[in-house]
């Protein structure tokens, strides 16, 4: 069977923050439809490679491109029209506005109406609105979140918040979809749900996912391949198994004596 289109190459691409080498030289490549993820102790560079495949940082060397397409130096809503989408390890909502509003948002960016037809209120704003709301309902009924949509979203539990940030993301009709650390502060039950979800969101939405997580129950359950980064560097990469019983990963968690 013929593999998959390259969706995410990114070519040894370095992050300088003036003497101190954050990221060096990581490589990594992901295809269409799968689920990978990013894992390495605290301080490895996991973040610092996500803020660059979003435009927060520019690489200081090295090439990223998504479906072909240079990214490297875009801004974030330049890449995000392209097609990624994030979470972020501390849940970033707008905190304020409703649960329904928070999904609708996104999905402007996708309106059929004009900006001369949103300021004047014409017929096509109301029915473009419409529309907008009908979907945003329809995603939140997904993710269980459909009876609080009017709620504050400063308001939802923990676990419900996180949920919203996802169904958010999903709402830009991603490619690739990037979660950073999506089970920090869950229990294990909100967790085993967690990875439920992540796994059913990836064969619904037909998504490329990178996941970064610290918990390895969730890395090591849903993940297809997991690239390990240490002290700025790619150290290994391969299956669960492969990943888990390399040495080299065993001394970066747990240090040189084991």
């Amino acid at each position: 069977m013929a593999l998959a289109a390259v969706l995410l190459d990114v070519a040894q691409a370095s992050r300088h923050f003036g003497g101190i080498r954050a990221l060096t030289d990581v490589s990594i490549r992901l295809r269409s439809g799968e689920l990978v993820g990013l894992i390495g102790p605290n301080g490895a560079g996991k973040t610092t490679l996500f803020n660059l495949l979003t435009g927060v940082y520019e690489p200081s060397q090295g090439e990223i491109t998504l479906n072909g397409e240079s990214i490297s130096g875009k801004k974030p809503y330049e890449i995000n029209h392209r097609g990624a989408a994030r979470t972020f390890q501390n849940i970033r909502l707008f905190s304020n506005m409703t649960v329904v509003e928070n999904v609708k948002i996104a999905y402007t960016q996708h309106a059929k109406y004009s900006l001369l037809s949103s300021f004047f209120r014409l017929p096509s704003f109301s029915k473009g609105e419409e529309e907008i709301t009908t979907k945003a309902v329809e995603l939140l009924k997904i993710f269980g979140l459909d009876g609080q949509k009017d709620e504050i979203a400063k308001n939802l539990s923990y676990g419900a918040q996180r949920r919203l940030e996802i169904a958010r993301a999903l709402a830009a009709r991603p490619k690739l979809l990037l979660l950073d650390e999506p089970a920090a502060g869950m229990n294990p039950q909100e967790t085993k749900d967690l990875m439920n979800l992540i796994r059913w969101i990836r064969e619904e939405f037909d998504l490329t996912i990178l996941l970064i997580e610290h918990d390895m129950s969730l890395v090591m359950g849903v993940c297809d391949r997991i690239y390990v980064l240490d002290q700025g560097k790619l150290i290994s990469q391969g299956t669960p198994e492969e990943v888990r019983n390399d040495r080299k990963v065993i001394e970066a968690y747990l240090g040189q004596e084991a």
